[in-house]
């Protein structure tokens, strides 16, 4: 059974449950991980989720998104999550900021990162149905249709105001 880390509104651990214990609870908190992964030319990858997902099936998404297993350590779950996902190195990645996304289906407490890189990408076909670089018009021109998840459409504005752009 997967255990997911629970933590607190500030993101402190709490605990642990499980992926049905959390999902469709959205008073358990628990904690997950994103990658923002930038080309060199400053185009944002994101990845359209696969249709086989307990949430927001087909809908594009982060470039990475994945949830921190009981105990395990944050820069490790970003690690295994690229890995798993886009098969890339996320090491070098760079910590932006935290988040609580409180909604009526599940909570999750975001910790966010940014990696700029032109390591080839394996996307894994369980996951991701696609994926591709946007530009950040691009993404603009996104928000509102519901083609992104609620999650990255609320995480938007934070990313841009990271990199020291207006929404």
């Amino acid at each position: 059974m997967e255990m997911f880390q629970l933590v607190d509104g500030n993101g402190r651990p709490s605990g642990t449950a499980s992926r049905q214990e959390c999902h469709g609870n959205p008073r358990l908190i628990h904690l997950v991980v994103h990658l923002h992964l930038l080309d060199p030319g400053g185009r944002v990858y994101l990845q359209k989720r696969s249709m086989s997902k307990d949430t927001n099936p087909g809908r594009w998404d982060t470039s990475v998104g994945g949830h921190v297993a009981a105990g395990e350590r944050v820069p490790d779950a970003l690690i295994r999550e690229a890995r798993e996902e886009l098969g890339i190195d996320a090491s070098r990645a760079s910590f932006l900021y935290s988040w609580l996304c409180e909604g009526t289906f599940e909570s999750e407490f975001a910790e966010c990162f940014m990696l700029e890189s032109s390591q080839p990408i394996h996307a894994d076909p369980g996951e991701i149905l696609e994926g591709r670089h946007f530009t950040r018009d691009e993404v603009r021109g996104m928000i509102g249709t519901g083609i992104l998840t609620p999650m990255f459409e609320r995480e938007w504005p934070m990313l841009l105001a990271a990199l020291g752009e207006s929404p």
